[in-house]
């Protein structure tokens, strides 16, 4: 397993974040571990959009699987990303109402 700093991890993070069911599992997982069908049901997402998901935030090196006999729970990798998005959820943006380059 490779360690990653600085501007890697962001990107990563970048990844994660840059689509809103990946952002809602990241939340969801803040709060405290999850199984996939839990996740999946409290997101309203098939088993196997959750899984793609779940794929890429792995990936990312955000997320990891804890084998538990034949199911596998997930959870943030490091406590510091549980504090980090939370500290993102609370910052405030100046948004222009005429600028239309995002939904």
């Amino acid at each position: 397993m490779q360690t990653l700093t600085s501007t890697s991890v962001l990107e990563r993070v970048g990844t994660a974040l840059s689509d809103p069911t990946r952002v809602r599992i990241l939340v969801a997982l803040r709060d405290a571990p999850a199984y996939p069908t839990e996740l999946a049901g409290l997101l309203g997402v098939s088993r196997q959009s959750l899984s793609n998901h779940l794929s890429c935030l792995r990936g990312c090196g955000l997320v990891i699987s804890v084998p538990e006999g034949r199911r596998s729970r997930y959870e943030l990798v490091d406590p510091k990303l549980g504090h980090a998005l939370t500290d993102l959820l609370g910052i405030v943006l100046a948004v222009d109402p005429t600028h239309h380059d995002h939904p």
